[in-house]
């Protein structure tokens, strides 16, 4: 693999300096090698992360729980990630209702239509 830093990297996380401040305000923004502002960085790294920055009104009583879930991770980020959590669980129980009526199907020949069966009945056995 070709290496894009001259500077080397420490072998364990923990020996690199803390960044402060002023490394910050020393950064220079890049995007494809070539100097950029501050937005036009956050806008390359938006396009590349596939995030859209959106408005959404939430219940004061919702921001405070992810607020304080949060602590310095940022609550947006996790209101994002148990926003993802969710879609995927709905595509999980989509997906195992599927399988559900498929093996129904193939082992009762399609005569299970009075046959009740739930996920949940599934999955406490």
């Amino acid at each position: 693999m070709k290496q894009t830093s001259s500077t080397a990297m420490p072998d364990i996380s923990d020996e690199a300096p803390r960044l402060t401040q002023a490394d910050f305000d020393r950064a220079k923004f890049k995007v494809a090698g070539q100097d950029a502002s501050k937005s036009e960085w956050q806008s390359a790294v938006r396009t590349k992360t596939g995030k859209l920055r959106i408005n959404i009104m939430l219940d004061a009583p919702i921001v405070e729980h992810f607020k304080a879930l949060a602590g310095e991770r940022g609550y947006q980020t996790l209101i994002n990630d148990t926003l993802r959590r969710a879609v995927a669980g709905e595509r999980l129980e989509a997906d195992l209702r599927a399988i559900i009526r498929e093996e129904l199907h193939s082992t009762l020949g399609g005569h299970y239509g009075a046959l009740a069966v739930s996920v949940r009945d599934l999955t406490s056995a």
